[in-house]
């Protein structure tokens, strides 16, 4: 695969997540990435100087697909300042106090900068749904047993998602939603990997196994996830994982092509009685 456009793993009509592909392979994604990075790296001074945008940069995918190498690659070249990793692990006590959203929220980038959730709020739609159990520690008054979540319960949490989604959207940040689509063949290959290569084994969990095992819940869960929520001001795109060095690259282009269309992200002019006086600022300082 040469080239491709961002429109070509954008969801913007019903997906099936079967018939979705896994694996692209772009000719020489790695080299193109370098010299993709820096153009982001550079977008993204601009924007900070420019102030009236952030971008919030979601991950998901299942275990192995390749996130956390992904944030490494694809961000190498930004100013540390510019960009925010939040990884969100099982709620704390602190967390489970507030609703769901609260831990998501409070993380949002700021104008300026990009903010990374490597795994996301989606995490409310997907674990939560394969372990409804999990939700009885949210402490929500309406629901005592793993029967009072109905689908009620689901349409109305899709709909505080988009809702949330929105919200944030209309206030200035550029959301980017990207599921790593990885086959069950690939990870397999992979949760190997950790267990042969001793630099891999810290990565390596039992529950990653009893985990896989529940990969077709899985499976269906994301993509009632991505049918419910790829929204124009939202979009999700199914990013083919098995081949690591083209799934990053494929990210950082669809962030790049998509950025560079918001023509008003421009370093600011510098005030005309400042510049109308550059010469006598110039003066003062040589002339120290």
């Amino acid at each position: 695969m040469k080239n491709f456009s961002p429109e070509d793993f954008k969801v913007t009509s019903k997906i099936s997540l079967k018939n979705s592909p896994t694996k692209r392979v772009i000719d020489k994604a790695e080299d193109q990435l370098e010299d993709l990075r820096k153009k982001l790296g550079k977008l993204q001074d601009t924007m900070y100087a420019h102030g009236k945008y952030a971008v919030l940069v979601c991950l998901q995918g299942m275990d192995t697909s390749g996130k956390d190498s992904l944030i490494r690659e694809v961000f190498k070249e930004f100013n540390v300042r510019g960009v925010v990793v939040h990884s969100f692990k099982v709620p704390t006590a602190l967390e489970l106090n507030h609703d769901y959203l609260w831990r998501h929220y409070i993380a949002l980038p700021e104008r300026g900068k990009f903010g990374v959730f490597n795994r996301t709020h989606y995490e409310n739609v997907l674990v939560t749904r394969v372990h409804p159990e999990y939700i009885l520690g949210e402490n929500i008054p309406t629901v005592n047993t793993v029967q009072d979540i109905d689908d009620a319960f689901w349409d109305a949490r899709f709909e505080q998602i988009n809702n949330f989604e929105k919200h944030v959207a209309n206030n200035g940040t550029i959301i980017f939603k990207f599921f790593l689509n990885l086959s069950k063949e690939e990870q397999k290959y992979r949760l190997l990997r950790r267990l042969d290569k001793q630099e891999k084994n810290w990565k390596f969990s039992p529950d990653d196994l009893k985990e896989r095992k529940l990969w077709d819940n899985y499976q269906a869960c994301y993509e009632d996830a991505i049918n419910r929520t790829s929204k124009p001001h939202a979009p999700w795109y199914t990013i083919p994982a098995d081949d690591k060095d083209s799934a990053r690259y494929m990210v950082a282009k669809i962030m790049y092509d998509t950025l560079i269309k918001y023509t008003d992200i421009q370093e600011p002019e510098l005030d005309d009685k400042i510049k109308a006086k550059m010469s006598l600022y110039r003066q003062e300082l040589e002339s120290e």
